[in-house]
């Protein structure tokens, strides 16, 4: 039997510089372009922009950078937003109007109550329990069609 080799470790991003990955550079490329466009804007004012840039490029390296139970940052956001959005309880609370329950029991009045319709089962024959058994005792064999034909054979009339 011929072994293979299993791959490990599938689940780690191919790095492309150093020990960053491509989602990383991504994220930090994006982040440079968006401090440069607020340093155009607020390069007359140093102290906005020093308020607005420091806490968004701090928030893009937590993004590009922090993992939490092993999960990128990313994932870990859009796990916990969809999980809020679930209600963490369900309850079944339908409550039904007047109408509601006077329509419901209008209904089953005019239909009256519906009667299960059971088949009845023929009873089996003597002749017909042999001609079984001998079909389960020959594993599907013996048919009896064939040995009907076999055993009447037809007649031609002559006149």
């Amino acid at each position: 039997m011929p072994q293979y080799t299993i791959p490990q470790f599938i689940d780690i991003e191919p790095k492309i510089f150093g020990p960053i990955t491509l989602r990383q550079f991504i994220i930090l490329m994006v982040t440079m372009v968006a401090d440069f466009i607020i340093y155009r804007i607020f390069i007359s004012n140093i102290i906005l922009l020093v308020l607005v840039a420091i806490p968004f490029t701090g928030a893009a390296l937590i993004l590009a950078f922090a993992k939490v139970n092993g999960r990128a940052m990313h994932l870990f956001l859009l796990s916990l937003l969809s999980s809020l959005r679930r209600p963490s309880l369900r309850i079944w609370n339908k409550e039904l109007s007047d109408n509601e329950l006077r329509d419901m029991m209008r209904d089953v009045e005019e239909k009256g109550p519906e009667k299960e319709i059971i088949p009845q089962k023929q009873a089996l024959s003597s002749s017909r329990l042999t001609e079984l058994s001998l079909i389960v005792n020959t594993g599907g064999l013996y048919q009896p069609e064939n040995v009907k034909q076999i055993e009447e054979p037809t007649v031609k009339k002559t006149s």
